[in-house]
């Protein structure tokens, strides 16, 4: 096996793009860390193609990765340290929670074959779900409303809703119940 032969599929515009955005990350982004900017920062991933709600609060210390992958619906935090590693898409519905250090992970690379090209992976979060601190949550995986994610835990299939994962790889923990 060669790897020196290993092409990405990103385009020259999208390079330029993301050195641009990793630019301002530590022009305009991280250094704005106090709630008093949480709408500026908003404001800057606006700039760059985010979907993303005025209510939403992404700390400063997140990385991200492609701010025109991401989508974050009403009321959802990116808790401290949240490596949003968004090659491909990632969606985070309202009222959710993404706490510190998780890594989200939207691309992988396609193992049967010789040069491991890559393949992008969309993961899209529910309404009401909390995934705890220092969680992976891998490619592709879909995490359904009111679901939680124990923290260190490794996501690497769907969650189904109002369920409680956790563990490496998650496993099911319990059904939420709202009596």
């Amino acid at each position: 096996m060669d790897l020196s032969t290993y092409s990405h599929s990103f385009s020259l515009r999208n390079k330029i793009s993301r050195l641009i955005w990793n630019f301002a990350r530590l022009i305009l982004f991280r250094p704005f860390a106090s709630r008093l900017f949480r709408k500026w920062r908003v404001f800057v991933l606006k700039c760059f193609g985010a979907k993303i709600e005025w209510s939403s609060h992404v700390y400063a210390s997140v990385k991200i990765w492609a701010p025109w992958n991401l989508e974050i619906g009403k009321n959802s935090s990116l808790g401290p340290k949240v490596d949003c590693y968004n090659q491909g898409k990632i969606s985070i519905a309202d009222n959710t929670i993404v706490s510190q250090k998780t890594y989200l992970c939207a691309s992988t690379h396609d193992y049967n074959q010789k040069d491991f090209p890559l393949i992008l992976k969309p993961i899209t979060i529910g309404s009401g779900v909390w995934i705890a601190a220092d969680a992976f949550i891998a490619p592709g995986v879909s995490v359904e409303d009111h679901a939680v994610v124990a923290a260190r835990s490794a996501v690497i299939r769907n969650v189904e809703k109002n369920t409680i994962v956790g563990g490496n790889p998650a496993k099911l923990i319990k059904t939420r119940s709202f009596e």
